[in-house]
């Protein structure tokens, strides 16, 4: 799976712009399912700028913090040929990540990436393709498209030869809309 730079531009000791990191810190990731790399994280909205630490390094959950956002990259291999496999890995996952919304048996037979946050997550496809499948439908995005999904049941089906990269935010939300 691929490995990315991430660069972090913020005041230097003189107070100029500067480059502070140039390095993906908090990278998760399960060798032929995913490879995740939380970019940016913060525990406020507005965000505040004044705090020096690798934010990054912050969030080890799904979701970002209550009243919070994050930034990640998530690079999707084709889909795994072996399904129970696929659907085991990610109920692992989903323990490890704290996962709000455990997905039933009915979500995980429509896709075992299947899951719900208590978010707004704004998702762009970068690289290659993948198909957004929801509770009813699908849509195959590619370089371009993005998604804004709104805490509600989503998954991701790379089935393609090859891997896809989305990258976007996630920010704490309210529910909303009964489910």
């Amino acid at each position: 799976m691929a490995k990315w730079k991430r660069y972090v531009v913020g005041p230097d000791a003189n107070g100029k712009s500067a480059v502070l990191a140039q390095e993906a810190t908090n990278v998760q990731e399960s060798p032929g399912i995913f490879y995740r790399v939380t970019l940016w994280s913060a525990a406020e909205v507005p965000v505040d700028n004044s705090i020096a630490d690798d934010r990054g390094l912050a969030v080890k959950t799904r979701e970002p913090p209550a009243g919070g956002m994050l930034f990640r990259a998530l690079e999707i291999p084709p889909d795994s040929p072996d399904r129970d496999k696929h659907v085991d890995v990610l109920k692992k996952l989903n323990v490890e990540v704290e996962q709000k919304h455990a997905p039933s048996p009915a979500d995980l037979a429509r896709h075992p990436s299947m899951h719900r946050t208590d978010t707004l997550d704004c998702i762009t496809c970068v690289v290659g393709e993948i198909y957004l499948v929801t509770d009813v439908d699908e849509a195959l995005m590619r370089p371009g498209d993005t998604v804004v999904i709104r805490g509600t049941n989503h998954a991701w089906s790379n089935r393609s030869d090859k891997p896809a990269l989305l990258v976007g935010c996630m920010i704490d939300a309210s529910v909303g809309v009964k489910l």
